[in-house]
């Protein structure tokens, strides 16, 4: 049986954040990973897919570290000027995407800068279950502990369902025109959201949860780049 072609698809990597939990001297996607940056490996998810049509990153405007980078160089990956929030950003890649000569209908993924060890599986079985999607969706995974709901005194207030729980990770995959009106809708009525979905959420769409991998990781805290460079050893686990 002949697998369907997978959809073509621009990214946008919002890269202007500080990361101070990791208590570096520098962003934490400039810190090193087996001898790269954190965000060379994160490009490097995508620059190699056969229907990858172009990548932004949004990057602050005072930031040194990218211009040294040699994928800042690269024809495929565009600037874009990084905002004060994550939706700012990325509504910034947005914008430089349709600049290039993307449209409202075309498929964005939006993907965590910090985030360098999504799977190729992972990524062509997002593009392969929401290609025909009315709505898109994200990479998640289910809740695996017992949960606890915690008051402000730091006592368990109950212990909460983990079955319908989702553990929301990226890329997130959305049409360009849909992402780019619940972000601005969002911001317009001042409402906080901390991902691309929570923007489909508050605008009154279903986004879906596809299932990935657990150590798709989000480099956070200086235990998560050890365990990476751990698991690793002499690259990427496929």
């Amino acid at each position: 049986m002949t697998r369907r072609p997978l959809p073509s698809f621009w990214v946008v990597i919002p890269a202007a954040g500080v990361g101070s939990r990791m208590r570096a001297d520098r962003p934490k996607q400039y810190l090193q990973l087996g001898g790269r940056s954190i965000i060379e490996h994160t490009l490097d998810c995508f620059l190699d897919h056969p229907t990858l049509a172009g990548v932004t990153v949004c990057i602050a405007p005072n930031d040194p570290y990218w211009p040294n980078l040699p994928c800042a160089g690269d024809p495929r990956v565009q600037r874009a000027p990084g905002g004060r929030e994550r939706c700012d950003s990325v509504l910034n890649g947005l914008r430089r995407l349709s600049e290039l000569g993307a449209n409202g209908h075309d498929w964005v993924l939006v993907h965590d800068a910090a985030r360098p060890n999504l799977a190729r599986e992972d990524l062509d079985r997002l593009l392969l279950e929401l290609a025909d999607d009315s709505v898109g969706g994200l990479l998640a995974v289910p809740a695996r502990d017992t949960l606890k709901r915690v008051g402000l005194d730091g006592r368990v207030v109950e212990t909460v369902d983990r079955s319908v729980i989702w553990q929301a990770f990226t890329p997130q995959m959305f049409r360009l025109g849909m992402l780019r009106d619940a972000l601005v809708g969002a911001l317009d009525a001042a409402v906080r959201v901390t991902d691309e979905a929570s923007a489909l959420e508050w605008a009154g769409h279903a986004p879906k949860v596809v299932e990935g991998r657990a150590d798709n990781l989000k480099v956070t805290r200086p235990e998560d780049l050890d365990w990476l460079e751990q698991r690793w050893g002499g690259g990427r686990v496929e």
